[in-house]
């Protein structure tokens, strides 16, 4: 019986390796960030018509350590509302809220009052007070008032 001189060769040492080696590290980063992706687009808000969260939203200010408040994202939505449209549409938008998520209720008059003083400076203290209507006990034309006087 003759033996071989020539050792045999190592498995695994050819470019399958390589790109073996070079998916377990890739891979796993991949997978965090599509995930981080895929969890951006749930409506974390609760409010239908704003069904997609952009990552701009994400960029806020202490959005990183702490998530927003429920009443803090309606605010701002409300707000960008009556900057685009009008604050009757702001102030029903606020009704139909409260009455869809009644624990908002606690924060409906301080809401109101943000959406009358952001009237003013919008739109002047007489057509801000126009809009006017009884959402919150009427803290919509006490925030009118408060930022007139």
């Amino acid at each position: 019986m003759k033996h071989s001189t020539t050792q045999p060769t190592r498995r695994g040492r050819g470019p399958a390796r390589r790109i073996g080696r070079s998916l377990a590290l890739v891979l796993p980063v991949v997978l965090v960030l599509s995930g981080t992706l895929a969890v951006t687009r749930v409506n974390w808000s609760g409010n239908p018509s704003n069904s997609v969260l952009t990552a701009s939203d994400l960029s806020a200010p202490g959005t990183a350590a702490h998530p927003r408040a429920p009443q803090d994202v309606l605010r701002d939505h409300l707000l960008t509302e009556l900057q685009e449209k009008d604050p009757g549409v702001a102030l029903t938008h606020l009704q139909e809220a409260v009455d869809e998520r009644p624990s908002l209720a606690g924060h409906c008059a301080s809401i109101a009052r943000t959406l009358g003083r952001a009237a003013v400076r919008l739109y002047g203290p007489a057509r801000a007070q126009s809009y006017a209507r009884p959402v919150c006990d009427t803290s919509y034309a006490s925030g009118v008032l408060a930022a007139h006087s």
